[in-house]
């Protein structure tokens, strides 16, 4: 085998006696550095050990010899990656930790949830080459916390979800340090953020320290979006015949995944000719019956899968069972057979959206369909929804103008940018059948006076606007929503009290901070079509923390290719500061000025924030006064 290359590269960075074309020798005290360098790390009682059996009392070794110890360590690990892939041991159960944050808080890890999410990731991400040294994640034992510390894991994990989130250059993937990889992990939790997590009460420490209850309840997130993100008309067209008699399609948006995915587990049992139905994620599913139907519903021909489980006595023999079936279409992921029969709600779900995605068995429309054309949610409408879900409001909003409409999630939006504004005696949050649509237009009324208490501009709207979903009057009030909320966590970070920057002073600040560093660029406005290539945003993020960039990244933004390079890349290094960047590259190219606004003053935001464990930090948003 020997060292390739690149390892010889990364030993010669640290090793001066060790030359790149593969001679030279390590001082026997470098060894231990020197595999860790190359991604094994073997503790000290070991190394000993393994140093007296290989080398005796040799003081210096050579590259060769280095080289296959290596080999032995590297092939040891391989194999253990083998053999996760034919763990069939069941674990279950739950431990307590104490939590740093709070005194005599505990907080209970599920060990099935480590267990599954590690899978996951070594399933999806065991090919990345960026990733050979940490894969695969050892399912048990909480290797998943050690091998989430340096960031990539969970960047790649992003990227799994909502491809494209993270520009990978500019991950630090070589040499990393204790700061490159708190770098890598305040860009995991801000690109998490921007695709809908909430990461209230979780910093880059808590991650680098491998809190369980914090790692596991992001990667449970990230997973979650990853998974629910193709249950949707774009992606499966043949949802639309999940739709009862007399529903449109708005019907199918207003569903969350979960009644997506439940009507479309009952549509298939209805097929099978079967009386049971799904209701439920936990009770239904524990003797696995429904399961055993549903696999053999959407299994395509020729691929073996039949309803033998039926027959097999006991609840975890029989899940055993069917999870051999799904194992034929690729499937057995997120649960083992003691998670099916236990009614584990997260796991049961997360395996049913698997199978969606992998087999929907829902066939396009025909030429006979009459089907409605369908309306693609826009970059603005998503970019908003992730963050409004990333604030944590509940419930979580999956379409903008269902999820609006009674006033509930606006209300919690009002509280977070200025507390205590609203008073919720007036909010009606329980609906009843006969008064639902009175009270639902009452909080929006409600919601369009604290508008105005906020200086919104809002003539012409009414909470029945709201109400309706009329969606440019509702995108006029959110856009309102996400300026102030952006704005008061900058007036905050300024200390500027009870004003608010306007438009201007951000501008003038984005121009004084480009010049004081020497940079040539500048901005007139948020329209300014100079931003486009941007290298303004770019040149603002070198000002604000230098040697985050790597000029060599950046074109000249002569075509609209190189353009989306600059923004992408912008964008990425904004986050890796920790800035809380939502607003998407094709913003910047296309100079979209509510957005761009956005972005400057995120950034403003973060320079008044002294170092990264600040930068990653959790900003509670103010506005005291108008």
């Amino acid at each position: 085998m020997g060292l390739s290359r690149e390892q010889l590269q990364d030993l010669n960075e640290n090793f001066p006696t060790v030359s790149e074309s593969g001679s030279g020798f390590l001082p026997r005290s470098d060894v231990q550095t020197a595999l860790k360098i190359l991604g094994i790390d073997v503790p000290g009682y070991k190394m000993r050990e393994l140093l007296d059996q290989h080398f005796g009392n040799d003081g210096q070794i050579d590259v060769d010899r280095f080289s296959k110890l290596f080999d032995t360590l590297d092939a040891q690990r391989n194999e253990e990656a083998n053999r996760w892939k034919q763990q069939t041991k069941q674990v279950s159960g739950a431990y307590q930790t104490h939590s740093s944050k709070q005194e005599n808080v505990q907080h209970t890890i599920r060990v099935e949830e480590e267990v599954a999410f590690s899978n996951w990731i070594n399933s999806n991400l065991m090919d990345d080459a960026d990733l050979k040294r940490l894969m695969p994640v050892n399912p048990q034992g909480g290797e998943l916390y050690t091998k989430v510390q340096d960031g990539l894991v969970i960047c790649k994990l992003i990227n799994l979800a909502v491809p494209g989130t993270i520009d990978e250059r500019a991950i630090n993937k070589k040499n990393l340090n204790t700061y490159t990889k708190l770098e890598n992990l305040t860009l995991a939790l801000m690109s998490s953020q921007a695709i809908g997590c909430n990461i209230i009460n979780i910093d880059n420490i808590d991650l680098s320290k491998g809190t369980a209850h914090l790692v596991l309840g992001l990667l449970w997130q990230i997973i979650r979006i990853g998974l629910f993100n193709q249950i949707d008309l774009q992606h499966c067209p043949g949802l639309f015949r999940l739709l009862r008699d007399g529903e449109t399609l708005d019907d199918l948006r207003r569903l969350s995944p979960e009644e997506i995915l439940m009507r479309w587990v009952n549509y298939h049992l209805e097929r099978a000719g079967t009386t049971r139905r799904l209701h439920n994620f936990t009770s239904d599913i524990v003797d696995s019956e429904i399961y055993t139907h549903l696999l053999h519903q959407i299994a395509p021909a020729g691929y073996g899968v039949t309803l033998s489980p039926l027959g097999v006595q006991g609840n975890i023999p029989r899940a055993g069972a069917m999870l051999d079936e799904a194992e034929k279409l690729d499937c057995r992921e997120f649960v083992t057979a003691n998670d099916v029969a236990a009614g584990n709600y997260k796991l049961n779900l997360a395996f049913v959206a698997n199978l969606f995605n992998k087999h929907p068995n829902l066939p396009d429309p025909g030429a006979d369909d009459v089907v409605e054309d369908v309306v693609e949610e826009t970059r603005e409408e998503k970019t908003y929804r992730n963050w409004m879900n990333s604030m944590g409001v509940d419930p979580y909003v999956n379409w903008l103008y269902g999820d609006l409409q009674n006033g509930v999630v606006i209300f919690q939006l009002y509280d977070i940018i200025r507390p205590g504004m609203v008073t919720w005696k007036r909010v009606v949050r329980q609906f009843h059948k006969l008064r639902g649509m009175m009270d639902q237009i009452q909080n929006c009324n409600y919601a369009v006076e604290l508008g105005k208490q906020l200086r919104f501009s809002l003539v012409g709207i009414q909470g029945k606007d709201i109400y309706d979903g009329n969606q440019t009057l509702t995108l006029a009030l959110v856009w309102q929503l996400m300026r102030a909320y952006t704005l008061s966590v900058l007036a905050q970070c300024t200390q500027s009290g009870d004003s608010l920057p306007a438009d201007k002073d951000i501008v003038a600040w984005v121009n004084e901070k480009l010049r004081k560093s020497g940079k040539s660029t500048s901005i007139r406005s948020f329209q300014d079509p100079a931003i486009s290539d941007g290298k303004v945003v770019l040149d603002l993020i070198d000002a604000i923390k230098p040697n985050v960039i790597d000029h060599s990244l950046i074109k000249s933004g002569a075509t609209n290719e190189e353009k989306m390079s600059n923004a992408k890349y912008a964008i990425t290094c904004g986050r890796k500061i920790g800035a809380k960047i939502y607003a998407l590259p094709e913003d910047i190219v296309e100079v979209k000025p509510k957005m761009v606004l956005t972005v400057f003053a995120c950034l403003m935001a973060r320079d008044y924030l002294p170092d990264m464990k600040e930068a990653s930090a959790p900003v509670a948003p103010l506005m005291n006064g108008n």
